[in-house]
């Protein structure tokens, strides 16, 4: 059977390499010295075993190049899944930190009150309706009712106007539907703080001829049986006496910021503590 040509120099070259290393086995076993066919052998094998050699070895460094990078790209993978669980875990850490801080300020404020109360968590908040409320994930089969006060260590948050067995609606007391009798704390002048549908609320009633300014703060007057005496509303930003009319134009901005609420404190305040 005859060899394509494009075949022959390859069949040749492995046909000698064989040939030449029988001959060298065959020299071996025969005589311990150097004979001059061994030594043609080795003249012209060596250059053939070196040229065979190199891309081979060749070959061999790439592979386990790639070997090695595979081997990096796993271990980077393994890696990065371990940074992503540890830092999955330490932000666990933090919130249930940050968290325990939030619930630490509402057990102390739970402690200096007079009157029962209970803690829940925001599970809805909605601000951009004409309506701003919240929604908390307690309700009647905890003893929540509508008309209970709602708040924070930071201060007033609203009331009550809606409740499900589970889950209860909060006013906020920046809704225009929000009216809380309330006080000037230091110069104990009343009027009616209203919400205005925006993060502000006004302050209204309050006499020209009273002096508000600037940075004093609001709170609730107790007058009526919704909000207990005392409690933050907020503080006065602006007070003008330009306007036409009797009374001032008293801007307040809320003691709470609605946007960053997690946990709040609903007053019992039908029911002193024990």
């Amino acid at each position: 059977m005859s060899i394509p040509k494009k075949y022959r120099p390859t069949a040749i070259v492995i046909l000698f390499i064989v040939i030449s290393v029988i001959i060298l086995i065959l020299s071996t076993k025969m005589s311990s010295d150097t004979g001059y066919p061994r030594k043609v052998i080795l003249d012209v094998a060596a250059p053939v075993e070196r040229l065979i050699r190199i891309p081979l070895d060749k070959t061999i460094t790439v592979w386990n190049r790639y070997l090695f990078l595979v081997r990096l790209g796993e271990d980077n993978l393994r890696l990065k899944r371990e940074n992503d669980q540890l830092k999955n875990q330490l932000l666990r850490y933090q919130e249930g930190y940050f968290e325990g801080l939030r619930l630490q300020k509402l057990l102390a404020l739970k402690d200096r009150s007079d009157y029962a109360s209970m803690t829940a968590r925001v599970i809805g908040i909605d601000q951009k309706s004409l309506i701003k409320t919240i929604l908390i994930n307690k309700g009647t089969s905890h003893g929540i009712r509508n008309g209970l006060p709602v708040m924070n260590d930071q201060g007033v948050i609203g009331r009550i106007i809606e409740t499900s067995w589970h889950v209860s609606r909060v006013l906020l007391i920046s809704d225009g539907n929000s009216n809380i009798d309330a006080l000037v704390q230091g110069t104990r002048v009343q009027g009616m703080l209203q919400g205005s549908g925006t993060m502000r609320c006004m302050l209204k009633y309050i006499a020209k001829t009273e002096e508000v300014k600037t940075g004093d703060l609001v709170v609730s007057s107790g007058m009526t049986e919704v909000f207990p005496k005392g409690l933050l509303l907020g503080t006065v930003i602006r007070a003008d006496k330009k306007d036409a009319g009797l009374f001032q134009r008293i801007e307040v901005v809320p003691a709470v910021d609605f946007s960053r609420l997690e946990e709040v404190l609903v007053l019992m305040v039908t029911e002193k503590k024990k």
